[in-house]
């Protein structure tokens, strides 16, 4: 009994300590947003940061997340575990993120090492008129859930593009920056026509996918 009543207020500061954090992120994700241009709507900020940061949390539950993403694409991999790919999320955030149907901000797919196993994907949030390189980082696949955001200039100069893993900028890294996949892109940015998304050749993760007339 006793051990069960620790447990369970162990548990719960663990979740309130997630939350807290959660919090404090959003906060901070919707501040850059608002920073990137004078004509951003901090209430559209606000929303793409709170649908972003319980989306990502939502998705590593629903692909049953355990541990570090290189372990769930390993799982993956291995036939026990379908989706938790970095493109996975990256689709599905964005499918969730285009329900907002933004005015001020624009959504951009990026990647880094396309169509290699190196690839990395990502979303890239910019204010209206506003270059893909000057966008926001949103990525939930690298930290398992836990949104992690950050200005694509700064991920950049860290190295983490090509090694999201890097706590520190590297000291010698050679390999493709951020860049803009324009298709996927376009579809992110495209709310008159609903697609049908199935497995299939492409990219190594990729989806193919048709659209259909709203």
């Amino acid at each position: 009994m006793i051990r069960t009543v620790v447990f369970i207020i162990a548990f719960s500061l663990c979740i309130n300590a997630v939350w807290a954090r959660d919090e404090r992120s959003i906060k901070k994700l919707r501040d850059a947003l608002v920073a990137l241009a004078p004509d951003v709507d901090p209430g559209e900020a606000e929303l793409v940061s709170v649908t972003a940061h319980t989306a990502s949390r939502s998705l590593a539950r629903e692909y049953h997340v355990v541990w570090c993403p290189a372990f769930q694409n390993l799982l993956i991999h291995m036939g026990k575990r379908e989706r938790g790919y970095c493109g996975h999320y990256t689709r599905d955030i964005g499918e969730r993120l285009k329900e907002l149907r933004l005015k001020t901000l624009v959504l951009h797919w990026g990647a880094a090492d396309a169509g290699t196993p190196d690839e990395n994907n990502c979303l890239v949030v910019t204010a209206r008129n506003q270059p893909f390189e000057d966008g926001i980082i949103i990525d939930g696949w690298r930290n398992a859930g836990r949104l992690f955001w950050c200005p694509l200039e700064k991920d950049l100069a860290e190295g983490r593009a090509e090694n999201p893993f890097l706590q520190r900028p590297p000291t010698a890294l050679h390999g493709s920056a951020w860049e803009e996949d324009g298709l996927y892109t376009t579809w992110l940015q495209d709310y008159k026509h609903v697609y049908k998304w199935q497995w299939g050749a492409g990219r190594w993760w990729q989806y193919r996918w048709q659209p259909t007339v709203r």
